[in-house]
């Protein structure tokens, strides 16, 4: 590495890697919120199909895939310069309502090419040029967020209406139930962190080296093979991620915003493989509690939607015991 790269400039980087990893969680949140609250607002229009809340719903979601994919590259680079990498995310800022949703999208982003200016005068200084230009295209990325929840920030648009009472049905979910619920959303927010960082440490140039004739040939190696394996799984846990949160906010329950366990990364292949097994062992006993106390509530909805995840982390489990 010709570059002379200090920590204090890591830390600068680490710092993008949780803001982005904060509005990620935070409009992701913030989209599985709607869906809620979509049932509460008077129909703008009964011949219509899709409302304001869907359209903006949709505009959260992609925004927080994009802050998801913008954190996997700068923990590619902070990696390629030799840096360790945060698991932290800042602390996100939900919301209850579109206008707040839209005020706290808007600060974030502005809060974000502020850091993300003074990155990019950094690294000239450096003469990183390659971190200054990924962080002026994340940069432009920014600023159209920013645009996008300026045009939202003055919307008309109804609230919901608190006038329907609770149904009985609903009583069975106590704080017990939900915490329960709660701590598979913060099994799966560890596991997403946890998997992105490996899938990007594994791509670093000291596990891509080519060892063998046969690596050669195949121009790939095992940390390769697994990169590609995470990168799947971690897809899969985003999807378990927005379910589980609807699932909970649509119950009038909150949602948690910090991942637990804390996320555990590793120093090599190996690592990332038994780190994986153990998460995927963890979250299978986690959900299998989880179908047996909706069980008894008769909470039917939220057991399938376990059922579902549950085999998908049993194969993930599989995949990594394949390996080990």
């Amino acid at each position: 590495m010709s570059l002379k790269i200090t920590s204090e400039y890591i830390e600068l980087l680490n710092k993008a890697v949780a803001r982005e990893l904060q509005v990620s969680v935070q409009y992701f949140l913030q989209h599985a919120k709607i869906e809620k609250i979509m049932r509460k607002v008077k129909a703008e229009n009964i011949l219509l199909d899709s409302t304001t809340y869907d359209q903006i719903g949709q505009i959260l979601k992609r925004l927080a895939i994009e802050e998801m994919k913008h954190a996997g590259s700068i923990v590619e680079r902070i990696y390629y310069l030799g840096g360790e990498v945060t698991t932290k995310a800042s602390k996100p800022k939900i919301g209850e309502n579109m206008q707040e949703f839209m005020k706290y999208g808007f600060e974030a982003e502005e809060e974000a090419l502020e850091l993300y200016r003074e990155i990019i005068r950094e690294a000239g200084k450096f003469g990183d040029y390659d971190t200054k230009e990924l962080f002026r295209k994340i940069y432009r990325d920014e600023e159209e967020h920013l645009y996008t929840f300026q045009e939202y920030l003055t919307i008309n648009i109804s609230e919901p209406e608190e006038t329907a009472p609770k149904s009985e049905w609903r009583e069975v979910f106590d704080d017990e139930y939900f915490a329960l619920l709660n701590k598979a959303l913060a099994s799966e927010l560890s596991a997403i962190i946890q998997y992105i960082t490996q899938h990007e440490k594994a791509n670093a140039i000291n596990l891509r080296k080519k060892e063998t004739p046969l690596e050669v040939i195949t121009n790939t190696n095992k940390a390769q093979v697994i990169s590609d394996m995470l990168k799947k799984i971690f897809m899969q846990e985003m999807e378990h991620y927005e379910k589980i949160s609807e699932r909970i906010y649509m119950l009038d329950g909150e949602c948690i915003l910090d991942p637990d366990p804390l996320p555990k990364v590793g120093e090599s292949v190996e690592d990332f493989l038994k780190l994986g097994h153990q998460a995927e062992d963890e979250a299978i006993v986690l959900y299998r509690k989880i179908i047996e106390e909706a069980t008894k509530k008769g909470d039917i909805t939220t057991k399938k939607m376990f059922e579902e995840i549950l085999m998908e982390e049993e194969e993930h489990y599989w995949m990594f015991d394949d390996y080990l």
